[in-house]
Formats: structure tokens, C-alpha cells, sequence
């Protein structure tokens, strides 16, 4: 019974939060829904390739697995043909599936049992073979099985057992967001006297957090540009706008702060995050790259509701291996079911 609970009190807290370990070339994300991705790699040195395979959670879910070839060196040339080497025997072609390539259930299944020990596994046809490293694989893995509660069930991808596989977590539905119609209006500057009546207010909104860093705000930088870095207001609907303005800028990253308050603008304004990076039609999105050659990215997105912006998306796109500019794979922590506003 303790042991019942112990895994059921992991997967809530995975459900509300996500979870997220990296250990060696191997790394798990498991979002708010109980999904999980693991994502392996070939040694840091080797841009090569990754495979990534993902799980729902639930009994008796399967094993989804597909790899990507990397893509970033002068060499690399689009394989037309990719084959599964275990132990130094061919394990068949992979299906092309878009810019990347699927396992079947059967190869999945090899790749896990060859990687949770010392097997040998290759992808060649690519411009140059792909070695996927097991080291940390065992690791994700047992995390993954963790928090779905699968260990000790005859589904667990590593401690297998007796346990019912009805036992195993059961997949949480995506919280649903009904995103709410808003103005086409531009954004405008404020004004000086607009600037001076909200400063304080703006100022106070960004240190109740420590996280929520805000240095340029109301600024004199020297990168700070007032026409481009703002204040701006963007009206959302008949009662409620959007304020926006640089808060700080790094080396290759930069972050806007925004803002909901009433058009009048005499109330508390709301802040939605300091890391902004762009609004369009409803939606405030965060990009953010992980080194300057960008090839891992962050990424956090929230929703107009009419009443506020909720939190739609938070993810990453895996570690940061050199094999496709703007990221590897697409590893949530939080998803969501947005309905548009036709819907």
C-alpha cells in the first residue's frame, strides 16, 4: 500500500508540474498528461543523430520510437535510406516519416533491451553512421517508468513485475483553454505623463518574485532603444489591455515584460512574465535559446481568455547537441487543449 502511494503521489506532482531528468546522453521529460519522452544521443562530440522515444501513459500503453539524423555539419546530405544495427546485425529499414524516421514496435523493443544493457546500436545510411550512446539510458528509462507507476508491472520498460498493469498511472486530459476573441488594434507608446503614472506600479508587479528579473525597465542602457523597447499598450478587448517593455537583454537572449491592466490604465497591472518575446492575436510566446548557435531552445507560450492569459505551453527542444539549428525534439512539460475562438 505504501508503495501504491508513494507512485501515486509522483505521477499528481508530474501531472501538476511535469518532470524532468538528464543524465549522460539521455534525457526524460514527462509533461502534465503523464506523457514521456526520451530523448538519447551519440556521444557529446557527435552530432550525428537522436532517437527519441515517447510513452502515454496509461496500461499497456506502447513504446513510440523515431530518430532524426543530424543535419548541422558541412557533410551532411538527407539519407535514402536508414538501417537498424544491433550488436553488429542488421534489424531492418526505418520508415521515412517526414524529416525523420520511424521504428516499429519490434525495433523499438530491440533498441530498449540493447540500451538498458551493453548492446551496440547503430543507424547507418546517413552521410555518416549514427552511434547511439546507452550511457544514462537506464536512468530515463526507470524514471519514466516511475513516474507512470509502472515499476514492478509486466509493462515497465526496466524493473518488470507481477503488479497489474490496471495498477499503472492513468493519463490526466490536458486542461483545456477557451481562448477569447481580441481587438486588432496596434500597439502604441505610452505617453510621459502614461510612463510616470504607471513606473511605480510596474516596478512593484516585478519584485514580489525573484525570478522575475526586470533590470531594463524604465532603464537608460545604452542598448535600450525607448521607441522599440517601450512601454507600448496593445488593447485586448473592450475593458482590459496589454502592456509591454524590455526588461532585460543578455548576450544572445532577451526577455520583454508583459503586462494586463484595464485601458484605463488606473488599476494593478498583471504580470504575465518578464521573458516575453512576442504577442500576436491573443497569444504571448517566450523563445529563448539555450547557447547562442541555437541549437536548443526553450519555449513558453500563454493564452487570452477574456480574463487572463493562462499558460498554454512550457517546453524544451532536448539538450544542446549540435544537431539541428533551432533544436532537436519537441519535450513539453505542460500542454494544453486550446479552443480556438470559432470553436
Amino acid at each position: 500500500m505504501l508503495f501504491v502511494l508513494a507512485a501515486f503521489s509522483l505521477s499528481a506532482q508530474a501531472a501538476q508540474s511535469g518532470t524532468t531528468l538528464q543524465h549522460k546522453d539521455w534525457e526524460v521529460v514527462c509533461d502534465n498528461t503523464l506523457t514521456c519522452r526520451m530523448a538519447g544521443y551519440g556521444k557529446e562530440e557527435d552530432p550525428s543523430g537522436s532517437i527519441l522515444l515517447t510513452r502515454a501513459a496509461g496500461p499497456a500503453t506502447e513504446t513510440v520510437g523515431e530518430v532524426t539524423l543530424g543535419d548541422t555539419e558541412d557533410d551532411s546530405e538527407p539519407a535514402e535510406k536508414l538501417t537498424l544495427w544491433i550488436n553488429g546485425k542488421s534489424a531492418g529499414d526505418l520508415t521515412a516519416a517526414d524529416d525523420n524516421w520511424r521504428l516499429s514496435a519490434s525495433q523499438t523493443a530491440a533498441i530498449i533491451s540493447a540500451v538498458k544493457g551493453n548492446g551496440n546500436v547503430e543507424f547507418k545510411g546517413g552521410s555518416k553512421p549514427f552511434q547511439l550512446s546507452g550511457e544514462g539510458a537506464y536512468a530515463a528509462l526507470l524514471k519514466a517508468d516511475d513516474v507512470q507507476g509502472r515499476i514492478g508491472t509486466p509493462g515497465a520498460l526496466t524493473r518488470k513485475g507481477n503488479k497489474p498493469e490496471n495498477s499503472v498511472a492513468k493519463a490526466v486530459p490536458a486542461p483545456v483553454i477557451q481562448a477569447a476573441k481580441t481587438l486588432s488594434g496596434e500597439p502604441r507608446l505610452l505617453t510621459a505623463p502614461e510612463t510616470d503614472a504607471l513606473k511605480t506600479r510596474l516596478l512593484a508587479s516585478v519584485n514580489h518574485n525573484d525570478d522575475d528579473t526586470c533590470d531594463s525597465l524604465f532603464s537608460s542602457a545604452e542598448n535600450s532603444d525607448p521607441e522599440t523597447d517601450g512601454p507600448t499598450l496593445t488593447p485586448l478587448d473592450d475593458t482590459h489591455a496589454l502592456l509591454s517593455a524590455l526588461c532585460w537583454r543578455a548576450a544572445y537572449n532577451e526577455g520583454y515584460g508583459y503586462w494586463v491592466i484595464d485601458k484605463q490604465l488606473k488599476g494593478t497591472p498583471i504580470l504575465v512574465t518578464t521573458s516575453g518575446s512576442d504577442y500576436d492575436k491573443g497569444e504571448i510566446t517566450s523563445v529563448q535559446k539555450g547557447r547562442g548557435i541555437g541549437d536548443c531552445m526553450s519555449q513558453e507560450s500563454w493564452v487570452w481568455d477574456g480574463q487572463a492569459f493562462r499558460k498554454s505551453y512550457d517546453g524544451g527542444t532536448g539538450m544542446c547537441r549540435y544537431i539541428h539549428a533551432g533544436g532537436t525534439w519537441d519535450l513539453p512539460t505542460l500542454v494544453t487543449d486550446v479552443k480556438s475562438v470559432a470553436e
